[in-house]
């Protein structure tokens, strides 16, 4: 990795030992592994862009140097400190500019103006931008090429995205973000348009177990889909779905009731998970 990879990659280490990613990531084979790691460190950087405060301009304006630094390395081959140690994985995997540029745009929908009960469409614009276009990145380095890896990628990073969303509601709350989308509020009985107001109110259970539901069928799909690709190229993706399946099933079970408990998994079930996806 080059320094700025190994930076990222040395903050994240703490969480990374416990993470699904890190666990998912470290049984491909070393090539694959470092590329995504580069991906990964991309992700986490024009993230941290968008979530780390402060006024808007700064931030829309080191996202744009982000697209200007691809847009070079595309046309020329010029590298600078944000896309050098993209050079190589984009090079041997075909990586395209245009998923890059997706999540720099997904970042920058979280900068203009905070996401407060989106309509659908915009919900599901982010949810590709955000999830499925690392996913669109992600799949080509797994080995899983063509339609069937798009496929993958939108309907997995649909499902990841989703049930990231119901997890982190309290979260990306203080934030001053609600992701929930308004028709789902709408049709729930949810009128208010106060963040604190909505995550107090009696139907938000039933909105969300409606969107899980949505999100239950993200997974479906992305299942048949693995089940289509050749076994080892869907080890890593399959283990990223089976862990953050079992996190929607647990919000399922707690519910959306305030007050809400952390729902995460523990070490032992990414345990399971490596052992069921990635040996057995």
């Amino acid at each position: 990795m080059t320094s700025q990879a190994q930076t990222l990659a040395h903050d994240e280490a703490p969480a990374a030992s416990r993470s699904s990613f890190y666990a998912a990531m470290r049984m491909l084979p070393q090539e694959q592994r470092d590329a995504m790691y580069h991906v990964y460190a991309f992700c986490r950087a024009v993230d941290d862009v968008a979530d780390n405060g402060g006024a808007r301009e700064p931030r829309l304006a080191e996202l744009a140097r982000y697209r200007a630094d691809l847009d070079d390395f595309y046309a020329t081959g010029r590298t600078t400190l944000r896309t050098s140690y993209l050079a190589n994985a984009i090079t041997k995997f075909g990586l395209k500019k245009d998923d890059f540029i997706a999540v720099v745009d997904g970042m920058e929908m979280d900068i203009v103006r905070d996401i407060h009960a989106p309509d659908w469409a915009t919900l599901d614009l982010y949810c590709d931008r955000a999830a499925s276009a690392v996913g669109r990145l992600s799949v080509p380095i797994f080995g899983i090429e063509g339609e069937l890896g798009v496929d993958l990628a939108h309907h997995l990073g649909r499902a990841l995205q989703l049930t990231n969303i119901l997890r982190d509601i309290d979260e990306d709350a203080t934030l001053g973000r609600l992701y929930l989308p308004k028709e789902a509020l709408i049709e729930g009985g949810i009128t208010e348009t106060d963040i604190d107001a909505i995550l107090a109110h009696p139907a938000l259970d039933r909105v969300c177990r409606g969107i899980a539901q949505k999100t239950r069928n993200y997974y479906r799909r992305s299942e048949a889909l693995m089940a289509r690709c050749p076994r080892r190229s869907a080890r890593s993706p399959r283990m990223m779905a089976t862990v953050y399946r079992g996190i929607l099933e647990k919000l399922i079970t707690r519910g959306w009731h305030a007050p809400r408990a952390d729902v995460r998994r523990s070490k032992r079930y990414v345990i399971w998970a490596v052992l069921r996806d990635g040996i057995f």
